[in-house]
């Protein structure tokens, strides 16, 4: 019994220690702006995904946003 109770608390000691308690590439501001730019750009999209629905853009355009792949 006592050998279960260490190897639960082990585990859940394990389970908790790994995982992303925060993100060594970016700093904090870094990382709002981060889902920030991509927040603004998920609107954009849905919006223009509302105007082809209600038929107020033509089909023609894919997306009248500037739209820069990244490295």
């Amino acid at each position: 019994m006592k050998m279960l109770v260490v190897l639960a608390l082990l585990s859940a000691t394990a389970v908790l220690s790994t995982g992303c308690g925060g993100t060594p590439a970016y700093s904090a501001k870094e990382r709002s702006r981060l889902i920030g730019r991509n927040w603004g750009y998920q609107a954009r999209q849905l919006n223009d995904d509302v105007d082809h629905l209600l038929l107020q853009r033509g089909g023609g355009e894919l997306s009248k946003w500037n739209v820069q792949a990244s490295d």
